[in-house]
């Protein structure tokens, strides 16, 4: 028995992904919360022959506390999309405050659950919602996650482009580490599993590096003031939520890029500290799951003098985000 919740589930991403974790046979129990349509959204999807039984909450009648209860993975992509010339640092002045209440419901009635953070700004909301939790004595940094799985689906698919085969895109594994935004995206092309052509020139591996990075802005260009990445987000969300579901149950050997709290594994992260010369407390890499969440945090690997680069100029970037999170909740505690 799964229960999977959605907050945010009426919203642009979060109804696609409602569907896709309804269409998972693993999910038992699907519970959605939203500030409107709700209702509507989980009427629709309980039409839908899988075993998942849905149910949708409103914030009237304690409707928060009713849908987390029980919880076994919380997903949350709650918040206002990101619109043209609109940087997801400009996101976090609106969105802090919606995912600081979201956390504080958690916090209260499923601080067992497993917590993936898809609402933007990643890099500052996972510290967001830590810092709450530790604010009410239940942080457990094995289980909480930034879902960084747009990026490297965006990377597999690019890069199956690039060999002229989409049909590769399913098998191509491209890490993406750092954060989840901008130059903090830094894609790890060396070691794909799909190599790139042997004439493929440092500035085409620069431009579809910057591809990746950016690859948000060019769905938010072509959506003309429409929205942001909804449904792909939707899509990656749901591919990652399938993984710690299968963790959860058991299955062993399932790695995933993630933005984890280095302590969730002190000595893993210790080391990955060491390998990028930063004391930092977040960071995304590849992440072992196991039935307790984090259960290592890889290693990057041998990296081009390139990609040691990328890796450089995220640092400050991701340092300023994490401060940016972290004193949001010391400042609304004055």
């Amino acid at each position: 028995m799964v229960k999977a919740v959605v907050l945010g589930a009426a919203g642009g991403i979060g109804q696609p992904l409602s569907l896709l974790l309804k269409h998972n046979p693993l999910v038992t129990s699907l519970g959605l919360y939203d500030i409107v349509n709700t209702p509507g959204v989980a009427a629709d999807l309980s039409h839908i022959s899988t075993p998942a039984k849905v149910v949708g909450y409103l914030p009237a009648d304690d409707g928060l506390a009713k849908v987390l209860t029980g919880a076994d993975v919380v997903v949350i992509p709650a918040g206002v999309p990101r619109k043209p010339g609109m940087t997801r640092d400009d996101l976090f002045k609106i969105n802090a405050g919606i995912v600081r209440d979201l956390a504080t419901g958690i916090a209260k009635n499923a601080p067992k659950a497993f917590v993936l953070v898809i609402s933007n700004p990643v890099n500052s909301t996972v510290p967001i919602v830590a810092e709450v939790f530790k604010q009410h004595g239940v942080f457990d940094p094995k289980r909480l996650f930034g879902v960084t799985t747009l990026d490297v689906v965006r990377a597999s698919t690019f890069v199956a482009e690039v060999l002229g085969d989409l049909s590769k895109a399913p098998s191509i594994t491209v890490p993406v580490v750092g954060g989840h935004s901008g130059v903090t995206i830094v894609p790890l092309l060396s070691q794909s599993s799909a190599a790139l052509p042997a004439d493929f020139t440092q500035d085409a591996r620069v431009t579809l590096t910057t591809r990746i990075q950016y690859g948000g802005d060019e769905v938010v260009k072509a959506k003309d003031g429409a929205g942001s990445a909804t449904l792909s987000m939707a899509y990656a969300g749901a591919e990652f939520a399938e993984k710690i579901i299968r963790a959860l149950r058991g299955e062993t050997g399932i790695v995933a890029p993630s933005f984890v709290h280095l302590e969730s594994d002190p000595a893993s992260g210790a080391a990955l500290k060491k390998e990028i010369g930063k004391d930092l407390e977040y960071f995304s890499a590849p992440v072992e799951l196991g039935p307790q969440g984090v259960a290592s945090i890889k290693p990057l690997g041998a990296l081009t003098p390139y990609e040691k680069t990328l890796v450089d100029a995220a640092l400050p970037e991701l340092q300023t985000n994490i401060d940016k999170g972290v004193s949001f909740i010391s400042a609304s505690k004055l």
